[in-house]
């Protein structure tokens, strides 16, 4: 228990000391919300896939395979697909686009690239996207609270309690810039782990062999496409990769590279990092299923595999990343949230006239804000990380994803269109998901392909005829063109 105090301690003090060492160097709004537009590649590709990946990778997937089988790692065929498609058609363009209009978030972005004056499509982004990072910041502190319980046995609450103010802290101090270095410290010791333990733990149980077996016994299908497992379930699992078109904690990332050429080399970095590492997470859960037989909750296999095969100073090292994998999406969208809120309703609502000072300290404000309410909602420890994610990621995917697209490679498309879009992708979701319809197909699919029809649809009545929106996207194209990309 002393080596695993002492792991926890040292990589906490760690993290808070990157979070005061950029608090003296954040001067502005754009440096504290997108780090002044001056990431290098590898910290803008392990801190977006860090940020991206967070508990559920070491805790939920695992967990899901573990009871599934090897099924569920459609979900993981799925992701990888989206990554790479993310980095290889949204990227670079959005990068670009992003300072043409001169945008610093989602809702503004938006809101400038489709002129639009009415302030809708700003202000109903923004509310979607507290309304589901609020929902997805609350799954990681539930596993902050499970991975505290397990290893320390204390009281859940005090637990949740425990591990949410370490991650406001640095990321109150130090914002976008403190965020993506620690994820990108936390990218490392996550990909170490991932690769680390599944390494030592195939030969305790007899390799695939012992695993096989055992999933024979206890009638688990080893099969991509087990008896009684439809085309509909496939696309459900796989459907996941949807959401990362539109994931504004992953986006803010592309915004924040310091150039456009170092794109390609971070889109590398990023799609072996994610291709490892969501391996790694399926054999985890595949290894559990002999390792150990009964488990109360299959979300802390992977908890209790280290604390059975690895000595105590290096299973604290290698638990450090599972909270890692926990506040490298937390502190993201705590500060993605708190950037809405303090660009897209106080800058330009409240008080337009607000220095930068005081609007980093809005935006500081905001982040205690959410993550208050985050804590709340986590709570209940009957929730599960999985589960809570896997609303939120389709809320945002199928709210954004496809207005994203759209207005990254369609020159026609006007905000009506886009909010048209956005509303009623959102709407099908949501009632998708009450009505209980989630259990037959997961709710991003239904979401995403209504927000895309509509737009189409939209765009044929409205059309685009606004000079300063075509000229813009000209423009842009120019300058993809000039860099041969």
């Amino acid at each position: 228990m002393a080596a695993t105090y002492t792991s926890f301690s040292v990589y906490l003090f760690f993290l808070m000391g990157i979070g005061v060492y950029f608090y003296n160097k954040t001067a502005s709004l754009e440096d504290y919300l997108i780090g002044g537009r001056a990431m290098g590649s590898w910290v803008t590709a392990l801190s977006a896939q860090a940020s991206d990946m967070s508990g559920w990778l070491l805790m939920g997937l695992p967990g899901a395979v573990y009871l599934g089988g090897l099924s569920q790692s459609w979900i993981a065929i799925g992701l990888f697909i989206g990554t790479f498609l993310n980095w290889k058609y949204v990227a670079s363009r959005l990068r670009v686009y992003t300072e043409v209009t001169d945008s610093m978030t989602l809702p503004s972005f938006f809101e400038d690239r489709f002129r639009d004056k009415t302030g809708l499509i700003r202000i109903f982004s923004a509310v979607v996207t507290l309304l589901f990072f609020t929902i997805y910041s609350a799954s990681g502190l539930v596993a902050a609270g499970k991975l505290f319980e397990s290893l320390f046995n204390i009281n859940y609450f005090a637990a949740v309690f425990t591990g949410g103010m370490a991650i406001v802290l640095y990321t109150f101090l130090g914002g976008f810039m403190a965020v993506s270095w620690t994820d990108f410290f936390q990218g490392i010791l996550m990909f170490l782990a991932i690769t680390i333990v599944p390494f030592f733990a195939y030969s305790s149980v007899g390799g695939m062999t012992g695993i096989a077996d055992t999933m024979q016994i206890q009638n688990i299908s080893l099969s991509l496409m087990p008896e009684g497992f439809t085309t509909a379930a496939v696309i459900s699992a796989a459907a996941w990769g949807l959401g990362y078109f539109g994931q504004p904690h992953i986006l803010a990332r592309f915004m924040g590279i310091d150039s456009i050429k170092k794109v390609p080399g971070a889109r590398k970095i990023a799609v072996i990092w994610v291709a490892i590492s969501l391996a790694g997470a399926v054999l985890i859960g595949l290894i559990a299923i002999p390792m150990f037989p009964e488990i109360q909750d299959s979300e802390k296999v992977f908890i209790e595999m280290i604390r059975n095969i690895f000595n105590p100073w290096i299973g604290g090292i290698l638990l450090a990343a599972i909270l890692s994998a926990i506040m490298s999406t937390i502190d993201s969208q705590l500060l993605v949230s708190s950037s809405t809120l303090t660009e897209d309703f106080y800058n330009r609502i409240i008080k337009r006239g607000a220095s930068e000072n005081e609007k980093m300290w809005v935006g500081r404000g905001f982040v205690i804000l959410i993550a208050v309410i985050a804590f709340f909602l986590a709570l209940n420890p009957d929730n599960t990380v999985l589960g809570l994610v896997a609303y939120a990621w389709a809320g945002l995917g199928a709210a954004f994803g496809p207005v994203v697209l759209f207005s990254l490679f369609s020159k026609n498309t006007t905000w009506q269109s886009a909010f048209s879009g956005m509303l009623l992708g959102t709407a099908v979701l949501i009632i998708w998901k009450q009505t209980g319809l989630g259990a037959q197909m997961y709710e991003i699919v239904p979401g995403f392909l209504v927000n895309s029809a509509t737009i189409f649809v939209v765009n044929l009545f409205y059309k685009q005829d606004n000079k300063e929106v075509i000229e813009e996207y000209g423009r842009v194209n120019e300058i993809f063109v000039k860099n041969n990309i």
